[in-house]
């Protein structure tokens, strides 16, 4: 699925800056990172929730895109909080559907879609992010500060360290060791 022109064309008319990250097809914000060989903190994961506000002009079923750091888990008790909402939970498939956004693949632009956006504060401590432009196989990377002026997100600690770590990729050393074990061995002693 190829990058959501509508993304481009909205950050180009708000003049902000940001480049095209072309990777193989990935559908975790974990699996971006491994694959662009990225720090998880500085991976956008993005989540739609629905939130029940008391406000009486948003009374009733509100959604946001909740963004966090790869590395982080969305705890939905402190999205109420940040939102304070009567009730958050994740939103259904059939209302991404709706929305004409493919699972998987949100991006934090929730103004494209009258969206409210809700941001875990971690973010604003890396410079620049990679985040979701609704395509499993492109990418953006943007500065936070850009996108902070851009979706002007409720901002919170919404989210709780998961402890994941990226998996290293074997260097030499390793290779060489596993190719020297699927080597046949010779017992010592017999000569041919």
């Amino acid at each position: 699925m190829p990058l959501n022109k509508k993304i481009t064309l909205h950050l180009g008319k708000k003049n902000i800056k940001f480049d095209v990250v072309e990777h193989k097809k990935v559908f975790t914000a974990y699996d971006l990172a491994q694959t662009l060989g990225e720090k998880l903190d500085s991976i956008a994961k993005t989540l739609l929730v629905e939130a029940d506000l008391p406000s009486v002009e948003k009374k009733g079923k509100n959604y946001f895109v909740v963004v966090v750091p790869a590395s982080y888990r969305v705890e939905l008790q402190k999205v109420k909080k940040a939102l304070k909402a009567k009730r958050v939970a994740l939103a259904p498939e059939k209302v991404m559907a709706k929305l004409g956004i493919e699972p998987g693949a949100l991006s934090p632009f929730g103004s494209l879609r009258g969206l409210g956006v809700v941001l875990d504060k971690t973010l604003l401590k890396t410079k620049e992010a990679i985040v979701g432009a609704e395509s499993f196989t492109e990418s953006l990377r943007m500065k936070v500060k850009d996108l902070m002026a851009l979706e002007k997100p409720v901002v919170g600690a919404i989210g709780k360290r998961a402890g994941l770590k990226l998996q290293k990729k074997p260097g030499k050393q390793a290779k060489a060791k596993k190719a020297a074990k699927k080597r046949p061995t010779r017992k010592a002693g017999k000569r041919r």
